[in-house]
């Protein structure tokens, strides 16, 4: 788990990808992988198999939730935008880090002390816009000699642990970090294993804001087949017992609807195919109130057979989340499963709709 732990504790919100992209190059490059880049920042290796083609694109996305210095207060206060979708009530009171060009700093996005709140006060949801970051600064002055400036990125804190059932992995990030972790081990894998295609592994960026990566590069990938690899949320807290809803540790995530995306039903069933002949635990994902990058890459030229698969997590789009380390070794288990299987003929029948 020392990859993802790097993965999720390193630092990159939308546009600001760079260190995250380092870690993820540094992978790539080790098996001596063919780099693609596109000009947003987004990065890909490229592996043959037995044959050029057909083109198997995998991709995480680099990108996690965070916000952006917007104001510097006479106070030496930081008001902030958010990058990404959040919900205001998880803010306060939760440490942050501001990344400058020289250094970064701790601040905390501040909240007041009960003792000095009315009823009143107490019962209202803060909107963003209220909010601000305290680093500590005693005025705008000191905030410039620091190096802090309107259009800095901040990002959430939180390390990387393992719980211990020695399952459940807490972290940052893991939107969608773990994507790119799922990316990195299959083409790992893929390294000793012989499949039938050329396969493109990596991340995108700026998911986060509106699928952005996701639209440049299918033009470097040319994927003739997408998977997109991200997390659904889990809805296994308190109250949801006997629903059919995602669970952690009940195996990897199969989308089957999201606001982005339809999939290729000949691909959905492929998969589940797969996984059910290999036995492989997976779970059947449905929400409206999202989208990946399969949105995007889906419909690339005249479309392109795509699929999200990944795994479920809790607590998404906070400063903190959890995924099960089950869920992820099966998903690895399942797209290499199902890469050696994507020979030409099988890829052409997806599409094959004038045969109906």
């Amino acid at each position: 788990m020392e990859l993802l732990k790097e993965l999720t504790e390193a630092n990159g919100v939308p546009g600001f990808e760079r260190d995250v992209r380092a870690i993820v190059r540094r992978e790539l490059e080790k098996g001596n992988t063919e780099l693609l880049w596109d000009r947003m920042g987004s990065v890909f290796g490229q592996k043959r198999g037995t044959e050029t083609s057909p083109r198997v694109l995998l991709a995480g996305h680099l990108d996690e939730v965070g916000f952006m210095v917007t104001e510097v207060t006479k106070g030496g206060y930081l008001r902030f935008s958010p990058l990404g979708g959040w919900w205001s009530q998880v803010l306060l009171a939760q440490r942050v880090t501001i990344m400058t060009e020289k250094r970064n700093f701790t601040g905390v996005i501040a909240s007041k002390p009960p003792h000095v709140m009315t009823s009143e006060e107490m019962n209202k949801v803060y909107p963003m816009r209220e909010m601000y970051i305290d680093v500590g600064a005693h005025s705008d002055k000191q905030v410039k000699e620091w190096g802090i400036r309107v259009g800095d990125p901040v990002v959430p804190m939180c390390p990387f642990e393992i719980l211990p059932d020695d399952d459940t992995i807490l972290a940052k990030a893991l939107d969608n970090r773990v994507g790119c972790y799922l990316a990195l081990e299959v083409l790992d894998q893929l390294r000793v294993t012989e499949h039938p295609n050329t396969v493109i592994c990596g991340a995108t960026v700026q998911e986060e804001v509106g699928l952005r990566g996701a639209t440049t590069t299918p033009h470097v990938a040319e994927p003739d087949v997408a998977f997109a690899l991200d997390v659904g949320v889990a809805e296994d807290g308190p109250g949801s017992e006997g629903n059919s809803k995602a669970k952690l540790g009940k195996g990897p995530l199969i989308t089957f609807l999201d606001a982005t995306m339809i999939p290729n039903v000949r691909l959905r069933n492929l998969v589940i195919d797969t996984a059910e002949r290999n036995g492989i635990p997976y779970q059947i994902d449905t929400m409206l109130g999202g989208g990946t990058d399969g949105g995007q890459f889906h419909l690339f030229r005249k479309g392109v057979p795509t699929l999200v698969v990944g795994v479920a997590a809790r607590y998404i789009h906070s400063h903190v989340s959890m995924v099960s380390k089950k869920d992820v070794e099966n998903a690895v288990k399942l797209l290499v499963e199902v890469i050696k299987q994507l020979n030409r003929e099988t890829v052409e029948s997806l599409t094959a709709y004038n045969q109906i």
